[in-house]
C-alpha cells in the first residue's frame, strides 16, 4: 500500500501549497543524496518525499489524488484497481513538472530522480570573493584565485566590471554524481576603496589641490586618472570646491556599454611652510581689501 503522502511530507490535508512547498524543502535538503553520501536509506526516503512532492506540489494532481482518481504512486485509478505501469516515480519519473527545482534547492542539484535508475545530480557551485583594484575592472584584467580544496583558477576580469558583479565561470565548480553536469564558479568582484577616487555609478570623484598662485593666475596642472595622469586647465580665479569635469575618464555602471567621467573637485592648498614673503603679501593684501568672508 503506498504510503499517505501528506503523511510523507509532514502536513496536513488542509496544508496550503506554500506550507506544502516549504515542507518540501525543509526535508529535501536534509535528504538529499549529497548531503548522505552512500546512505540508501536516506536516497530511498529522498524518493518517496520527491514523489509525494511531484503529486502535492501540482496544484492539478493534487486535487486528483484528493478525490481519489489517483494512488500515492500517481497512477491512475479505475474501479478500485490501480492502473498504469506502477513504480518508480509518479507523473513520468518524478520529473517535478511545473517547479522550478533549481529554485528550490538553490541550485543543489539539477538532475531529476528516475525511479530506480538512481540520480543524475548537478554538481555544487564554488562560490568565492575576489578583490580588484578599480583600475583592473577599466581596463580588464587576469588574475588567479585560490579555492579552499587547494585549486587555483585564473578569473579574466572584464573590462567595465562593477563593484559586486558575479562573474560565472561554467564547469569549475564541484563534479556531479551519477552522470551528471559539474556546477559552477560564482566570483563575486570586490572593488578595493581606492585612495584618490570615488566611486559614485559610472562617474569617479576626487579631490585636487591646486596653489594659490595656480588658483588665481590659472594654470596647467598634472591631474591622476584611472588611465594614467593628464594635463588639466585651471582657470583663473578658480576658487575651492570648484568642479571640472574630464569626460570619459571615469568608470563603468552595469556591463561596461558606456564609461562615465572623472570630476575633479579644486582644493586650494597652502604650502605646508608659509615663508615670510608669502605672509607679508597676504598681509598687505588683507589691509587694502575689504573682502574677508566669515571673518569677525
Amino acid at each position: 500500500m503506498a504510503q499517505d503522502l501528506y503523511s510523507e511530507l509532514g502536513v496536513d490535508r488542509s496544508a496550503s501549497a506554500d506550507d506544502v512547498r516549504k515542507a518540501f524543502r525543509k526535508l529535501a535538503k536534509t535528504l538529499h543524496p549529497d548531503q548522505n553520501p552512500n546512505d540508501k536509506a536516506a536516497e530511498e526516503r529522498f524518493k518517496r518525499l520527491s514523489a509525494a512532492f511531484d503529486i502535492l506540489g501540482d496544484v492539478e494532481k493534487r486535487a486528483k489524488y484528493d478525490r481519489g482518481e489517483i494512488d500515492g504512486d500517481g497512477r491512475e485509478v479505475h474501479r478500485g484497481f490501480p492502473g498504469g505501469n506502477g513504480g518508480g516515480f509518479p507523473g513520468h519519473g518524478g520529473g517535478f513538472e511545473g517547479v522550478d527545482v533549481d529554485e528550490i534547492f538553490g541550485g543543489m542539484f539539477s538532475g531529476r530522480a528516475r525511479g530506480g535508475r538512481g540520480f543524475a545530480m548537478r554538481g555544487s557551485d564554488v562560490q568565492a570573493r575576489l578583490d580588484v583594484d578599480l583600475e583592473e575592472t577599466i581596463k580588464g584584467a587576469t588574475r588567479r584565485i585560490s579555492f579552499q580544496d587547494g585549486r587555483t583558477l585564473d578569473v579574466t576580469i572584464p573590462k567595465g566590471a562593477v563593484n559586486g558583479q558575479t562573474l560565472r565561470l561554467r564547469g569549475q565548480g564541484y563534479p556531479g554524481r551519477g552522470g551528471g553536469p559539474t556546477g559552477d564558479a560564482l566570483i563575486e568582484l570586490a572593488i578595493r576603496p581606492h585612495p584618490v577616487f570615488r566611486i559614485e555609478g559610472a562617474d569617479l570623484h576626487m579631490d585636487l589641490p591646486v596653489s594659490v598662485p595656480d588658483a588665481v593666475l590659472g594654470a596647467k596642472v598634472d591631474a591622476p586618472t584611472p588611465d594614467g595622469t593628464v594635463a588639466l586647465t585651471v582657470p583663473r580665479h578658480s576658487n575651492s570646491g570648484a568642479v571640472l569635469r574630464l569626460r570619459g575618464r571615469g568608470g563603468y555602471d552595469g556591463g561596461g556599454a558606456k564609461r562615465g567621467d572623472l570630476f575633479a573637485r579644486l582644493v586650494v592648498t597652502l604650502p605646508e611652510r608659509i615663508d615670510p614673503e608669502l605672509e607679508q603679501i597676504a598681509e598687505t593684501w588683507r589691509k587694502d581689501h575689504p573682502y574677508a568672508p566669515g571673518r569677525r
